[in-house]
């Protein structure tokens, strides 16, 4: 009996007829609440790369980029002689934050490039103008293209706090545009946002797999240095003082929610791994091998998934889509 969890690993491998691997690149955007257009300072939670801290670096081209990054992802390749890929990931700041003059060249270099196979692009819904969704359509038609929205929540309270600066009508917009236009959506969605409950958790978690989406990234909080959620991390008798979920909450919390998520919606993250040069908490959250063996423990114990060593989600560097 096939387990109720797809995983991005089975998936990819079932699309592709192989393991595949992320290559983060950057498109050389920004982002349109750091910039002005919606606001100032980014998302309270995003880095000063823009999400970006394992791209590539955005001064060279997408080729150099596409090498440099195959450098970086060289020690995980299999060792047993067993064929893999690579998935061209634009990941930094909001990938398509640009006129789509701008974005064809950089997209079209990227997907055209020999080694690639498919293309996945970071992005914020009220970022999608009809000009740009025609290109991605276009671009799809040579190979696949994926799109990642970062929600993070449905919670209106929340959505002010961490500066989103758009509302959940806009992100539902997007879904629907992408989906009718034959793009598959993977949703990002926090666990553990300031003064969030289980409740507000499942909601966001029903909220996005009641929309035409191919998958979604559950993804633990981070405070990183440098950050606006870190101040209020560091204040804590302010508004918003919070503390950060502990090893045994979040994952009791994520096996909550995957049991929530139907089975053919593809489930690409679990947790995370911040820059240990960024991270000030959850410092649990650093010792990756630990985390994915007890959470693979929990999800066996719930009968969520069976047992052996099958990877839970594909492997690639964490950070939030804006």
């Amino acid at each position: 009996m096939k387990p109720h969890f797809y995983s991005a690993d089975e998936y990819l491998k079932e699309t592709f007829g192989k393991k595949m691997f992320r290559l983060s690149l950057d498109a050389g955007t920004t982002c349109p609440n750091r910039d002005g257009s919606k606001g100032y300072g980014g998302c309270v939670f995003c880095s000063a790369k823009g999400s970006g801290d394992f791209a590539a670096n955005r001064s060279t081209s997408v080729t150099l980029q596409i090498e440099e990054a195959k450098k970086q992802v060289a020690k995980k390749l299999p060792k047993n002689g067993a064929s893999y890929g690579y998935l061209a990931y634009f990941q930094s700041f909001t990938s398509t934050y640009a006129p789509a003059e701008y974005l064809r060249p950089l997209f079209t270099e990227a997907i055209q490039h020999p080694e690639i196979e498919a293309l996945f692009l970071g992005t914020r819904p009220d970022c999608l103008p009809p000009e740009v969704l025609e290109l991605l359509a276009e671009l799809s038609t040579s190979k696949p293209v994926y799109v990642e929205l970062g929600l993070q929540t449905s919670k209106e309270a929340t959505v002010s706090y961490i500066n989103r600066c758009y509302g959940n009508p806009v992100f539902e917009d997007a879904v629907h545009a992408l989906h009718k236009r034959g793009i598959p959506v993977i949703v990002h969605c926090i666990l553990g946002l300031p003064y969030e409950s289980l409740e507000d958790m499942k909601h966001t978690v029903d909220y996005i797999c009641a929309l035409p989406v191919h998958g979604i990234k559950l993804q633990l909080l981070h405070v990183l240095k440098g950050t606006k959620l870190a101040d209020d991390y560091e204040k804590l008798n302010q508004k918003h003082a919070f503390f950060c979920m502990d090893r045994n909450n979040y994952i009791n919390t994520l096996a909550e929610l995957i049991s929530r998520i139907p089975a053919h919606i593809v489930i690409y993250r679990l947790t995370g791994d911040g820059p240990k040069n960024l991270l000030i908490a959850p410092t649990w959250s650093a010792d990756k091998k630990r985390v994915q063996n007890d959470i693979r423990k929990e999800l066996i114990e719930r009968n969520i998934i069976q047992g052996g060593t099958t990877p839970l989600c594909n492997p690639n560097p964490s950070c939030y889509t804006n």
